[in-house]
């Protein structure tokens, strides 16, 4: 049992490395770059949602009257209705947040999706029809857009029994309307390019091509993440810069160990290895090196009665070694092969980067 253990883990450590080898891929420029003046602009508004059913604010007029209940009555004045605060009930109405994101290069008439979320407290926003809402670029702008129409929300997964529904937000597709131009700066007038993961190494590959394709001194880094051009004044410039942005490279991989501590999922990005450390964390201990090293797991044993196991009970504290140089991949699957909760396995690779025998961005969600 413990060879075949050893045989499962080493064969799964040599799988993930062969991996990470062969999943170095090109990527055009344009998906791992935008155009300078090409940042995505956010709009946001204020707006009520109408037409519920009774899950709206449960504030009502008077001493107690909410924002709801004065929206609500501003709105109708500008209809020349007029009802005083304190007589009106807004269980049919919600105040709500709702916030955008368009291209800058969107021209007045396009349209665009649009988020919906709860700023009181209603119980649901399901069935409801935002009332027209000016969006701006920030608190006290000009309005460039309106937003409007039906609210959609998924129903989930209803069958489940773990299933908590969260009715308070929603989406409205195609419910934005641009009605003034939001672009900054002419496509045709960029003149760098702007990582969206700056990378010295990915910058530098970026303009060896673009110098090779477009012509010397091109293109030039300024920093990890933006990269200058230089085009010709003569000819499109336009087309200049899609021929750029059609150019692949391989982007440098960041080391970068995303863990989940609520069901130990582990993903690696780059081709991560670990140095000699000896990790003690609840009941495992993770020996990393050392002279009785093996490129896998050596299995679990228990190093004195009525130690604590990995499970908070007496067992035996479990011990895992692997050799100096392993994969994360092996590293994990040694440590679930022994039943390691994921909040230790978690908590293990932090203690790991922290003491310098792990060289990665760790991140813990």
């Amino acid at each position: 049992m413990k060879r075949s253990l050893e045989a499962f883990i080493t064969t799964l450590g040599c799988l993930a490395l062969f991996a990470f080898q062969a999943g170095a891929q090109s990527a055009r420029v344009r998906d791992i770059t935008i155009a300078d003046g090409s940042m995505p602009v956010r709009l946001l508004g204020y707006g009520i949602v109408v037409g519920l059913d009774g899950t709206g604010d449960r504030g009502v007029g008077g001493s107690q009257g909410g924002q709801t209940v004065q929206s609500v009555a501003n709105l109708l004045r500008r209809f020349d209705i007029q009802i005083p605060a304190e007589v009106l009930r807004t269980r049919n109405a919600a105040a709500v947040l709702v916030t955008a994101e368009v291209s800058p290069y969107l021209r007045p008439g396009g349209k665009f999706d649009i988020t919906i979320s709860s700023l009181g407290d209603a119980r649901s926003l399901r069935g409801g029809t935002l009332w027209m809402t000016p969006l701006v670029t920030d608190a006290g702008a000009q309005s460039v857009a309106t937003a409007q129409g039906s609210i959609v929300m998924s129903d989930g997964n209803i069958n489940s029994r773990d299933f908590n529904t969260v009715e308070t937000s929603g989406r409205i597709p195609s419910g934005g309307l641009l009605e003034g131009s939001v672009t900054t700066e002419s496509y045709a007038n960029s003149s760098r390019l702007l990582l969206k993961d700056p990378d010295i190494g990915t910058a530098t590959k970026i303009v060896a091509a673009i110098n090779q394709s477009i012509g010397a001194n091109t293109a030039k880094v300024e920093d990890p993440g933006a990269i200058a051009l230089t085009l010709p004044t003569t000819g499109d410039r336009a087309a200049t810069i899609v021929k750029i942005q059609d150019l692949k490279v391989t982007p440098d991989r960041a080391n970068r160990l995303v863990i989940d501590g609520r069901d130990g999922t582990v993903v690696a990005g780059g081709d991560i290895t670990v140095g000699e450390a000896v990790v003690s964390h609840g009941g495992v201990t993770l020996t990393i090196g050392g002279a009785a090293a093996s490129p896998a797991a050596s299995g679990a044993a228990a190093t004195g009665a009525g130690a604590i196991g990995p499970n908070g009970s007496g067992g035996g504290n479990q011990a895992v070694r692997v050799a100096t140089g392993a994969s994360v991949q092996a590293v994990a699957s040694a440590l679930q092969a022994v039943q390691t909760s994921p909040s230790e396995i978690a908590a293990i690779f932090e203690s790991l980067r922290e003491v310098g025998a792990l060289s990665a961005e760790v991140t813990i969600r």
